[in-house]
């Protein structure tokens, strides 16, 4: 599903004098199973790999690359596998009409064993995207709802009588609710005489969970794939599962927008949620090392961090809504600091399958949406993403700098981009979604087929075959950092503090753990930078890893001298 939501704040406001503040945070990883602090791979399994030649992403097509997730190229810890179970396709996968099932199009349930199994060999954890707060329109559970207003699945959507009757007879809505693609919120069935609501597409009703029946039913469906190997779930728009149960109309506010002319005060963060949530979390914790990671659909940093329980942690969306500045970044870190403090455990990315491609969005933020400023911004980014506090969520394809590719309109998959206008502004999400770039060649490894979207131009020459033979590219840098990042307790789970770097376009902060302490430091800038480490910092300090194949070296007076777009983690020399 989406996450597009209003900013709480804005990053890019930041003075250079909010830059020089100081956040302090600690967060411990005792536990050995307790794996927050690892780096989790998110796979669009419809782009990754293709087994079978239709032109899809399948799993057996992920299997098939299995190991480039594994200790010898990307060392990582888990991977997150966006929805894999049956839907008509409407909102690719995120319209549901069985979540206990894998969509034949991507595969069979053995596949889907063998690849847990796979990945478990090789000490990689496995991550569902779970799609609860609705349904597709084709789900049985929908059209038993449909059909009778009485029976076990009558009450298991939002359905509600007309609120009256217009002057030409037709039914009014229960409420002023919209939907979030555009258009009213509500859907009249006149073989029922009701209405439904959908926050989504009209063929996404939503879920009653108000519903004890409903409640009941999914958590029997966590509890099947649990039992199947799966280590934890990412919850799409959890905070909209809840209703408010009289369906209040929400105050109308200023906005540019239908939707964003509503407080979602009736819709949205109902009271009673962290209870329900946290019955959900129960049963994901009845055994040691399981986690869950919750997509807040709207609303800022500091609901994410209300929302963050231990191993349950949530994405917020301050550095993923930030400009590549020092000054945006700053602000933004300093807002997730401050609403996370030093017990709960944030997550940091820059990307995923809704947004726009980093080495995109980062660089055209800043006029530089061309080579070879892409790849520089991103090889400084993965730094960001890798040396900040939190877990880092990698979106498949970063790793090579992919980029977003130019989709005619008639080769969108993404519907709600068919539906843009000017009330409905909306980013096409088919631009961030396309094949994986594995080799050079037609199909760029990732089909003998006619890819389901089409390739990016460069694939040619940005690609996994053509990266890893090259020590200078983005795919070395991730390995590098990765790689280290395994050895640094102090980057896995150390206390961040931020410090002024003395430049406004240099950004700062240490790291430290377990006797560790590492200081990362970061260009925004595609000039040189000087800077005094000992006046940054205090002590001397020697250069590790970064953005670069050779690190810059610390001068012996403490200086250190970055050349454009570099990013470094330095290690204390002195205990």
């Amino acid at each position: 599903m989406t996450d597009q939501p209003a900013a709480a704040t804005d990053p890019a406001a930041a003075t250079d004098a909010a830059a020089a503040t100081s956040a302090d945070s600690t967060a411990t990883s005792a536990d050995p199973a307790d794996w927050r602090d690892g780096v989790v791979y998110q796979i669009y399994p419809r782009s990754f790999a293709d087994h079978d030649g239709d032109g899809t992403g399948d799993l057996a097509g992920i299997l098939d690359h299995v190991d480039h997730v594994g200790p010898d190229v990307l060392p990582i810890d888990a991977i997150w596998l966006s929805p894999i179970y049956p839907s008509p396709g409407r909102d690719l996968g995120y319209d549901v009409t069985d979540h206990t099932a894998i969509d034949p199009l991507l595969g069979t349930e053995d596949d889907f064993d063998r690849l847990v199994a796979a990945c478990h060999e090789r000490g990689i954890n496995v991550i569902l995207d779970l799609v609860m707060n609705h349904t597709s329109d084709e789900s049985a559970w929908f059209l038993a709802s449909k059909a009778s207003r009485d029976g076990p699945f009558a009450d298991f959507y939002l359905w509600r009588d007309p609120s009256g009757w217009d002057a030409d007879g037709k039914p009014l809505p229960p409420n002023n609710w919209v939907s979030f693609f555009g258009g009213p919120g509500w859907e009249w069935v006149p073989e029922r005489g009701q209405f439904y609501y959908h926050t989504f597409l009209v063929g996404q009703p939503e879920l009653n969970w108000r519903n004890p029946a409903v409640e009941a039913a999914q958590w029997d469906m966590v509890r099947g794939w649990l039992k199947r190997g799966v280590d934890g779930f990412r919850l799409d728009v959890f905070n909209a599962f809840l209703k408010d149960a009289d369906l209040r109309d929400n105050p109308v506010i200023e906005g540019g927008s239908p939707w964003s002319r509503q407080d979602h005060r009736y819709d949205l963060d109902q009271p009673d949620f962290l209870e329900l949530i946290g019955r959900f979390r129960e049963i994901v914790d009845e055994e040691a090392g399981r986690m869950s990671v919750g997509e807040l659909f709207t609303g800022g940093t500091p609901t994410a961090a209300a929302y963050t329980r231990g191993r349950h942690i949530v994405f917020d969306w301050s550095l993923m809504e930030s400009p590549w500045t020092a000054a945006a970044f700053a602000a933004g870190i300093d807002l997730r600091e401050r609403a996370y403090g030093p017990d709960l455990w944030p997550t940091i990315a820059l990307s995923n399958h809704d947004r726009e491609r980093q080495a995109t969005r980062l660089s055209a933020s800043v006029g530089r949406d061309r080579d070879p400023d892409r790849a520089a911004i991103a090889k400084a980014a993965a730094v960001v993403i890798l040396a900040s506090r939190g877990a880092p969520f990698l979106y498949y394809g970063e790793e090579i700098g992919m980029i977003d590719v130019d989709i005619p309109r008639e080769e969108i998959v993404d519907p709600p981009a068919l539906l843009a206008g000017p009330d409905f502004p909306w980013y096409d999400r088919s631009r961030c979604r396309t094949p994986m770039q594995w080799q050079p060649g037609p199909g760029a490894g990732f089909t003998t087929a006619k890819p389901w979207l089409r390739l990016a131009d460069d694939a040619d020459t940005r690609n996994v075959a053509v990266q890893l033979a090259d020590p200078d590219s983005v795919l070395a840098a991730y390995r590098r950092l990765l790689r280290y990042r395994r050895t640094a307790p102090a980057l896995r789970h150390g206390a961040m503090t931020r410090l002024p770097s003395g430049d406004p376009d240099v950004l700062a902060w240490t790291r430290t753990a377990d006797g560790q302490r590492l200081l990362v430091v970061v260009s925004f800038v595609g000039q040189p930078r000087q800077l005094d480490l000992g006046t940054l910092a205090g002590g001397r300090w020697r250069a590790i890893v970064g953005s670069h194949r050779e690190p810059a070296a610390v001068a012996p007076d403490g200086t250190i001298a970055l050349r454009p777009d570099e990013a470094i983690i330095l290690e204390a020399a002195d205990g």
